[in-house]
């Protein structure tokens, strides 16, 4: 285990904020019925929460920049929420200085996972093993959404398809 975290922790990570100049006004719209929370990527590819955007709020204008990814999260459970129908939302620029929409919505959730959100809604955690469960539930109850391990994912994808693409160059040049 401390091999896999130090290389890890060694991986360049791909999926943050990058610097620019060019302003992006965004207005993030709460299409559902859960507590909104935006969480900017910053520089270093951490979760920064933003303050909760309301059900039938009418949206939270936010001036961000063009290379500035966002996610979107549950503020009382972490689930993940999408952006536009997409996990990521990654500005545009600015048409005509009209701000963009960022409307939020939920995802289609597997059952698999809806089952595991109301099971972690109405039984505390110290209480899932009591569950009569089929035991690798056990590890999924107690893996609970979390934002950061979303972005590692998506470093990693990113990772994966940037060798992929190197090795499919360096195939191609041989």
């Amino acid at each position: 285990m401390p091999e896999e975290e130090a290389a890890a922790s060694s991986r360049p990570v791909l999926f943050r904020s990058q610097n620019s100049r060019t302003v992006s006004v965004v207005i993030f719209c709460n299409l559902s019925r859960r507590r909104v929370r935006p969480v900017w990527v910053d520089f270093k590819g951490e979760p920064q929460p933003y303050p909760v955007v309301e059900p039938d709020s009418g949206g939270s204008r936010m001036i961000t920049y063009l290379t500035h990814p966002w996610l979107f999260r549950d503020a009382d459970t972490d689930d993940r929420l999408l952006a536009n129908q997409q996990q990521v939302f990654l500005p545009s620029p600015n048409v005509d200085g009209q701000p963009g929409y960022v409307n939020i919505t939920l995802p289609v959730y597997s059952l698999k996972e809806r089952c595991l959100q109301v099971i972690r809604k109405l039984v505390k955690s110290e209480d899932y093993r009591k569950l009569e469960l089929v035991h690798s539930l056990y590890d999924d109850l107690e893996n609970h959404p979390d934002a950061r391990k979303d972005i590692e994912n998506i470093s990693r994808f990113l990772a994966e398809r940037i060798g992929y693409k190197k090795r499919m160059t360096d195939n191609h040049h041989d």
